[in-house]
């Protein structure tokens, strides 16, 4: 590799940290705001916040590097060309197509960080957050100790708590349970404390009243208690862990075990093979943006004003590729045999690369020398 190579490549690597540090920040602040208030409001500590956050980092890494790789091609190759630099380089013989070696090595790099969390850090990632969200949708202790709120648990249960002190009473505590539509039970208590035994989670009531509504006679009973025990551990039914999604699969078993995966937790065969094949069409495509961001602006020429009718090119191609991509996943979702469309866009961005060096490569004869056929030699 050449010094101008390595510099290039310099550059290219600094934009990519600096524009993928940049959309991940940006797209981070704008899901935090939801999943803090979700996190927060179902009785959970920051800590779980930073976990939930940490989790979701590959997926929203995955999500942007494509656009953080085009935009650092894009942005050093025009930074090149308006200090002449790349002119330079032209001038002294060196191709759009020895130009372009440096980039196509940084789509390698940034293709094998892709691998690495396509194919490994994400699934792993998504797996561990569906096992914590089904751990925190199943601490009911969590979810009621929450002061002035109505809280609901689970599907017909009601809980309100006016007030919570340092020592864990809770004051003006009410519940209503209406799981059994004939028969209601409301409960309401100046003091109540939770008891975490081998029994189980009991919500334990002191000096308060039990309504019964018995539906079928059409009346209403009363009792008034010293002390009495609610049962909420059964509240916890809500933890069983749902069937994993698509995207919490490792790579490995839907290579080997589809059919059992099928089987097993009913998701048809175009899914998985759609699944599997993406995760690896997002190495093609950092190499394709990085190809066509750098081609795409070497059609134009030296100008002070910079190359942005190339750039607004360039971008309408990433905004094609992206469309395509949208395109051919339920084309193979319904036929798996057509798995192969996955990789199109990729394909046809490092087509349309070629093409453009290939332009770029044989330039035509200026229309201002064909009109002034003596301007070469007077210069």
């Amino acid at each position: 590799m050449s010094r101008f190579d390595g510099y290039f490549l310099r550059q290219l690597l600094i934009l990519f940290g600096f524009f993928t540090l940049v959309l991940v920040g940006v797209f981070w602040i704008t899901r935090s705001v939801s999943l803090f208030d979700r996190v927060i409001s179902g009785g959970q500590s920051a800590m779980v916040f930073l976990e939930f956050t940490a989790l979701t980092l590959p997926t929203l890494i995955r999500t942007v590097m494509p656009m953080a790789v085009f935009a650092a091609a894009v942005y050093a190759t025009n930074r090149l060309s308006r200090e002449s630099e790349m002119t330079v380089m032209l001038a002294t013989g060196s191709s759009p197509w020895r130009l372009a070696r440096a980039v196509v090595l940084f789509g390698l790099v940034a293709g094998l960080m892709m691998a690495v969390i396509s194919v490994f850090l994400r699934p792993a990632s998504v797996e561990q957050l569906e096992q914590r969200q089904a751990e925190v949708a199943g601490d009911v202790t969590a979810q009621l100790l929450n002061e002035g709120e109505f809280l609901h648990p689970t599907y017909g249960v009601t809980v309100y708590i006016g007030e919570i002190d340092l020592d864990g009473t809770l004051s003006e505590v009410f519940v209503s349970d209406r799981r059994d539509p004939v028969n209601p039970v409301s409960y309401s208590s100046k003091t109540a404390y939770l008891v975490n035994n081998d029994t189980g989670i009991h919500l334990v009531m002191l000096d308060g009243i039990a309504l019964r509504l018995d539906q079928q006679g059409l009346t209403l009973s009363s009792t008034l208690f010293e002390d009495a025990s609610y049962d909420i551990s059964q509240l916890t039914n809500t933890n069983n862990m749902a069937k994993r999604s698509l995207e919490a699969i490792p790579t490995i078993e839907l290579m080997r075990d589809r059919d059992a995966i099928s089987a097993s937790e009913e998701f048809t065969k175009g899914e998985l093979i759609d699944e599997l094949h993406q995760r690896f069409s997002w190495i093609a495509i950092c190499v394709a943006v990085a190809m066509a961001g750098y081609a795409t602006l070497m059609l134009g020429s030296f100008s002070r004003f910079g190359l942005w009718p190339q750039i607004l090119g360039a971008f309408t191609i990433l905004v094609l590729l992206e469309g395509v991509r949208g395109f051919v996943s339920p084309v193979v979702i319904e036929d798996p045999n057509m798995w192969g469309l996955l990789y199109l866009p990729a394909i046809i961005g490092i087509a349309i690369s070629c093409l453009f060096l290939l332009i770029a490569g044989r330039p035509l004869v200026r229309r201002r020398y064909r009109e002034a056929p003596g301007a070469l030699t007077r210069a």
